[in-house]
């Protein structure tokens, strides 16, 4: 038995390299030899023999034609046929010889042999050949050694066994027009291994024998002449009508070409509506391969140009229009066609029968830039206030090379901020305004890359992981993406999930049986469906480390730069290893959970030291911080603006629903998904832990959004994805009823329903994203004047900013804190009335601060005002009319935007003090803080040596582990006592 690996063969226990088969180091089966011989012009095989060298002597070749036929028992039995001379001209060029063809890798055996030198070519008839393919179909279920067994010439005995193609084969393209033809085209031969190999003679003369039709009966085989024999056999087979040859082909073409060129230009004329017309019919029908992408391209490009042109019919947006609902009172209708075009690109893309990752990809961040970077492109300067405060954490740290946790509470994590004044100073950058103009955009399309990571990991069709994508990118309306803390530890949340999933998952088929009755048996029925998740085997331990340190470094980034991302992680991984998702150990959830502790207790205690009511107040409140980030945000507001804020609450409330639906379809599938499940549910214990002014409510949507996209998805898509590359194929669920509906309807509506979604979505976020646009919106006016704030605040300076009421939680709504942050104070908060003409409060505090302090009016704060207290239209004129009015104060600096008041007149003899000295890591301390420290490293280096032995195996070093435990579990509960004990004796002492 002859095979070969990956280019080289065994014959008889001798190994023959084939330098003409490269070695492929990816292969892991068994290649087949492959034996061409071109000599031939009907594609006739012949016998089988061994393969020898081609300088043997006929002596030699007699000698191998007894081999051959007496040898191993491996050689097959060949049948006669009448002889037939191979046309002229279908010898095989040397490209044909090296040419390798696919075969068959259940073909069980060959035997190779060389034809004898000057020896005639084998030659059959072509009817002949399919008798005798027929033949020996039927014998190979009989005898393994007589498959692929042809006819062959009596005076060839010493011949090559190989498959003869047909001459007007070409390798590298495609057959010819009569080599498809069914009369001509002979049956497969049968699979067995085989060599290129170039003729060893010049074919003779073609014969023009008259040949047999194809329906002729089958000769009965006889024995092969062990001695090459000129003469033909005894039976002949019956004449048939010639065939033409092969080459007659492109004088037939040649010929047909003729009249054309003598009828002149008429026929010529005609011939070209037919080309073009053809030309145009081609083009249609590839359609659903260019359609999408041009479709993509025109709708990003229509959208850039309604946005950015001058205001106009249909066209460009003018920022005096933009009322209550925000940015979508002032966009174009072009903006709506351009966004419906992209979105309809993406599900003709999805409806196709291919994955078309790239194209898919593509159309995501195109809808990503119109949404998410539609306030770019419209606005003049950065939006959001509160980005210009973090610049101006950058830029003292930049400048000072310290952290100042008395300036700002936010300075404790500074994790964010050093990164970028690290890079900013690195590259030399000294105008952050780019950077703020264009993170929002930034910061979705890196969301995609790890999220879409994440979907490689779960067991959904093409269209599911796909529409879970743009579900993320559509309802995700938080406006956390901003340049903050938050949006950047949100991308390292999504990396550190995927590389959960993506390395460390496990799926384990459940081996209990399910118990008969009570709420375990529902448990048990669960666990025993299919796992949601595909696990990734054969990952290299070198590879597993790698990503436990990344995994380390992601969550040491996060704990330095924020304050809920990385109680979100250690809610992940905790719920991934009760719920059997992942390949990691418990050590790991102890190990950073004294990484988020110890940083609390020892880098952050200027912050709590203070106000541990304001840590720990809030805690178990459910319902109250329930209220606060819902029913006391729509209380009061503008009638339309509220009904950005009902926009919201239900996008929250649609998503939600069609995530439980997906869950619903999917568990009727037999599929349970733990892991989305988890990640919709991990972030709502959030909720119970403080209201973070407010806001806890959104950053709950805002992590619960991957888990929540995802099933959602599965409510349109909720089939499993077949074993075929077609997407179109999907398992189609067994229910107990009758399906009543043709699942390719089903298929097609799905797809329309999810479309219907995607574009209520689309609009929606318009909405629920832009609806703050108002008073979110930074002019070049008010940057200018908190500049001359920043060119007057020597030695220091204090700005005021109005409040409808005074308290913590209330931020300025102006670009406050760009620079100097250490010089100018932005806390003074100044009282004001719906009535413009009552400025009492304003004035009091002017009265109650140092010299140099200001009092800001600006648009937004006024437009803040206007749409969530309730006061009148035209309120920021009068306003600013009564304080110029006012006999106290002056106008130091206006612009159409912005003002800024001082007093007028100020008590002899007082100066402009000095600024608050900010003080760099002189934090209080604990009698027990250096044996906690201590404790803390011992428990971190045992911890993370446990995890590590853990990677090489469960049953790897088992006593070496338990004696890491055993020095690790004390050290931990000494730096745990130690962290109690710094909280207890610090803020008693404090």
């Amino acid at each position: 038995m002859t095979t070969g690996f990956t280019g080289s063969s065994e014959l008889n226990g001798e190994t023959e390299e084939e330098p003409g088969a490269p070695f492929d180091p990816d292969a892991t089966g068994v290649i087949p030899r492959i034996i061409l011989d071109l000599g031939s012009a009907d594609g006739a095989s012949s016998g089988k023999a061994k393969d020898k060298d081609n300088e043997e002597t006929a002596a030699d070749d007699a000698s191998s034609e007894r081999d051959a036929a007496d040898g191993d028992g491996e050689a097959a039995e060949v049948p006669e046929a009448a002889p037939e001379a191979p046309a002229a001209g279908d010898a095989g060029t040397d490209t044909e010889a090296e040419a390798g063809i696919e075969t068959d890798a259940e073909a069980e055996t060959v035997t190779d042999a060389k034809p004898v030198a000057g020896a005639a070519p084998a030659t059959e008839d072509k009817a002949g050949n399919q008798v005798a393919d027929k033949a020996d179909d039927k014998a190979e279920g009989e005898s393994g050694a007589e498959a692929g067994a042809e006819v062959e010439d009596d005076a060839d005995a010493d011949t090559t066994t190989a498959i003869r193609l047909p001459a007007g084969f070409r390798v590298g393209g495609p057959p010819t027009a009569p080599d498809l033809t069914s009369a001509e085209r002979p049956e497969a031969p049968p699979t067995t291994p085989f060599r290129a190999t170039p003729p060893q003679a010049p074919p003779p003369p073609a014969d023009t024998s008259p040949r047999p039709p194809a329906g002729a009966s089958p000769q009965p085989p006889a024995q092969a002449a062990p001695q090459a024999s000129p003469e033909p056999p005894a039976q002949a087979a019956p004449p048939a009508s010639p065939q033409p040859p092969a080459q007659a082909r492109p004088e037939a073409a040649q010929e047909s070409k003729a009249p054309a060129k003598s009828a002149g230009a008429t026929p010529a004329a005609a011939a070209a509506p037919q080309g073009l017309m053809a030309r145009l019919g081609a083009l249609v029908s590839s359609a659903p391969r260019w359609l999408p992408a041009l479709l993509t391209v025109e709708g990003l490009i229509l959208y850039v140009l309604a946005l950015r042109v001058p205001p106009g019919p249909l066209r460009g947006v003018d920022p005096t229009d933009i009322n209550g609902l925000g940015l979508i009172s002032a966009l174009p209708t072009s903006a709506f066609a351009a966004i419906l075009i992209m979105l309809v690109a993406f599900f003709v893309t999805v409806a196709q029968s291919t994955d078309r990752k790239f194209l898919l990809l593509f159309q995501i961040a195109t809808i990503t830039f119109a949404l998410h970077g539609a306030g770019a492109l419209v606005a003049t300067e950065p939006r959001f206030p509160t980005a210009y405060i973090h610049a101006g954490f950058v830029d003292f740290i930049g400048r000072t090379g310290e952290t100042a946790i008395s300036i700002d509470a936010r300075m404790g994590w500074p994790g964010f901020f050093a990164l970028f004044a690290f890079v900013t100073k690195a590259a030399g950058i000294t105008d952050m305004t780019p950077i703020l103009m264009w993170t929002p955009l930034l910061s979705n399309l890196l969301y995609l890359l790890p999220f879409v990571l994440i979907l490689r990991q779960v067991v959904a069709t093409t269209r599911a992981r796909w529409f879970a994508a743009l579900l993320f990118v559509l309802v995700q309306w938080i406006g956390q993406d901003y340049f903050s803390p938050q949006g950047f530890t949100f991308a390292l949340y999504l990396a550190w999930v995927a590389i959960l999933l993506r390395w460390f998952g496990r799926v384990e088929p459940r081996t209990k049986p399910v118990p008969d009755k009570g709420w375990r048996k529902w448990l048990g029925r669960l666990d025993a469906m299919t796992p949601g998740e595909i696990v990734n085997t054969g990952t290299f331990r070198a590879d597993k480390l790698l990503m436990l340190t990344l995994l380390l470094a992601l969550f040491f980034a996060s704990t330095a730069s924020h304050q809920i991302t990385p109680f979100m992680m250690l809610g992940v991984i905790t719920a991934f290893l009760i719920f059997k998702r992942t390949s990691l150990t418990w050590a790991l959830p102890f190990f950073l959970g004294l990484v988020v502790l110890a940083w609390i207790s020892y880098e952050t205690v200027g912050f709590w030291a203070g106000q541990i009511d304001a840590i720990f107040g809030g805690l178990g409140k459910i319902l109250t911080n329930l209220q606060r980030n819902t029913g006391d945000r729509i209380a009061g507001s503008d009638p339309a603006h509220a009904m950005v804020l009902k926009a919201r609450l239900g996008i929250l409330v649609v998503i939600l629903s069609l995530a439980a639906t997906g869950l619903l379809r999917r568990l009727r599938r037999g599929v349970f998904d733990r892991a989305a499940l988890i990640l919709l549910c991990v972030p709502v214990l959030a909720l119970g832990l403080q209201s973070y002014g407010g806001e806890i409510g959104l950053r709950i949507y805002m992590f619960a959004l991957p888990g929540a996209c995802l099933l959602a998805s599965y409510a349109f898509f909720p089939n499993l994805p077949a074993d075929s590359a077609d997407v179109r194929e999907e398992t189609v669920p067994i229910r107990r009823r009758n399906v009543r509906l043709n699942p390719e309807l089903t298929r097609k509506l799905s797809v329309l329903l999810a479309a219907g979604f995607a574009v209520l979505f689309a609009m929606a976020f318009l909405v629920a994203r832009y609806g703050n646009e108002k008073f979110e919106r930074v002019t070049a006016g008010e940057v200018a004047a908190m500049h001359y704030v920043y060119a007057h605040d020597k030695p220091s300076a204090r700005v005021l900013y109005l409040v409808p009421k005074e308290g913590p939680e209330v931020t300025p709504t102006m670009p406050w804190g760009e620079k100097d942050v250490e010089l100018v104070n932005f806390n003074g908060q100044a009282l004001v009335y719906k009535d413009p003409s009552n400025i009492t409060g304003a004035l009091a505090k002017l009265k109650a601060s140092p010299r140099n302090t200001f009092l800001a009016v600006t648009r937004g704060q006024v437009s803040y005002l206007q749409l969530n207290e309730g006061f009148p239209e035209g309120w920021g004129e009068k306003f600013r009319a009564a304080l110029d009015a006012s006999p106290e104060v002056k106008r130091v600096y206006s612009n159409g935007d912005a003002a800024l008041y001082t007093l007028k007149k100020f008590v002899r003899g007082t100066e402009i003090p000095d600024p608050q000295p900010y003080k760099g890591r002189g934090d209080p301390t604990s009698p027990w803080t250096p044996v906690g420290i201590a404790a803390l490293a011992l428990t971190w280096v045992t911890l993370f040596a446990y995890e590590v032995i853990r990677l090489h195996g469960p049953t790897r070093a088992p006593r070496a582990r338990r004696r890491l435990l055993f020095v690790a579990i004390p050290a931990f509960v000494v730096a745990v006592g130690v962290i109690a004990e710094r909280f207890i004796y610090i803020a008693l002492n404090n």
